[in-house]
C-alpha cells in the first residue's frame, strides 16, 4: 500500500511540476491582454521580397495567457514560388470557421511569445507540400470545431497536416496538447511517420517514434523520453535535455538567402 501511494504522489509531481514550474519561472504572462500584446515579427522566416522559391514553415510558440503554461500553439506558413507574401494557416478558438488561411507574417510572435521554427522547406520540396496542402485543407475534418482540450485544437490541425504531407518530416514538441486527438480512432502514425501511437481521445495515449521517442499521455499531459536530445519530457515544459530537441530549428533559412 506504502509503495503504491509513493507511486502516486511520484506521479501527481511529475504531472504538476512541469506547469508549476513554467508558471513560476517559464516567463509565462498570465494576465496580459491580447490587444497589447507584441505581434512583431522575428525575423525567422526567408525574407519573401528576396526569396523567389517557394518556402513552407512549421511554427509553435507559447499559447496566451494561462494556457502557455501547459501548451504552445502550432501553425504552418507556406509561400508559393514567385510569391511575395506568406500565407499562414492555422486552427483558433475565435475563428469562423476554426480553421483559417490567411495573408499574414509567419514568424509573428504569438501574443508575446516567441515562436520556434520547426521545419523549413524550400524550392521543388517545398512547391510539392504547397501542392499537397492545398489540395488537402477543405478535408481536414474539424474545420469548424475547436476545443482546446483535449482537441481539436491548433495542434491537432498541424499533426494531421504533417501526416498528409509526406515532405514534413517534422515532430511536434510534447507540449503541443491536441497533437495526439484522433477523434474516433484509436491507432496512427505517429505525426512525424516514425512510430505509432494509441490514443483515446487525446485523454490517455501513448506513442513510441524515432522522432518522438517514447510518450506517455495522461490528460494530455505528456512524460516520456527524448533519446535524440539525451533529455527527458516534462507536462508543460517539453524537452529538458543535454542537446538541442530535434524538433527545433534556431531559424528558417533557404539555400539562396538567409532568414533576417
Amino acid at each position: 500500500m506504502l509503495k503504491l501511494l509513493v507511486g502516486v504522489v511520484i506521479m501527481i509531481l511529475l504531472l504538476a511540476g512541469g506547469p508549476l514550474y513554467m508558471w513560476g519561472f517559464g516567463g509565462i504572462d498570465t494576465r496580459g491582454d491580447w490587444r497589447s500584446a507584441d505581434r512583431s515579427s522575428l525575423g525567422l522566416a526567408p525574407d519573401p521580397g528576396q526569396t523567389h522559391q517557394a518556402v513552407v514553415q512549421v511554427y509553435s510558440a507559447r499559447a496566451f495567457n494561462w494556457r502557455g503554461i501547459f501548451a504552445v500553439h502550432a501553425w504552418v506558413a507556406t509561400k508559393p514560388e514567385g510569391a511575395a507574401h506568406y500565407t499562414v494557416h492555422q486552427v483558433t478558438g475565435w475563428g469562423h470557421p476554426a480553421l483559417t488561411s490567411r495573408i499574414g507574417g509567419p514568424d509573428r510572435a504569438w501574443f508575446g511569445s516567441r515562436p520556434t521554427v520547426h521545419a523549413t522547406l524550400c524550392g521543388s520540396q517545398a512547391e510539392r507540400a504547397i501542392e499537397r496542402i492545398d489540395a488537402i485543407l477543405p478535408d481536414y475534418p474539424y474545420r469548424d470545431r475547436y476545443r482546446a482540450w483535449p482537441g481539436p485544437n491548433s495542434n491537432t490541425f498541424v499533426a494531421w497536416l504533417i501526416r498528409e504531407v509526406p515532405e514534413l518530416d517534422v515532430a511536434l514538441p510534447s507540449s503541443a496538447i491536441g497533437k495526439d486527438y484522433l477523434g474516433d480512432s484509436v491507432l496512427a502514425r505517429t505525426p512525424s511517420g516514425t512510430g505509432m501511437q494509441v490514443s483515446l481521445g487525446g485523454v490517455l495515449g501513448a506513442a513510441v517514434g524515432l522522432r518522438e521517442g517514447v510518450e506517455l499521455n495522461l490528460a494530455g499531459l505528456v512524460l516520456g523520453i527524448d533519446p535524440a536530445a539525451l533529455g527527458v519530457k516534462l507536462p508543460g515544459v517539453g524537452t529538458l535535455g543535454l542537446l538541442a530537441p530535434a524538433y527545433g530549428q534556431p531559424q528558417g533559412e533557404c539555400p539562396d538567402v538567409a532568414a533576417g
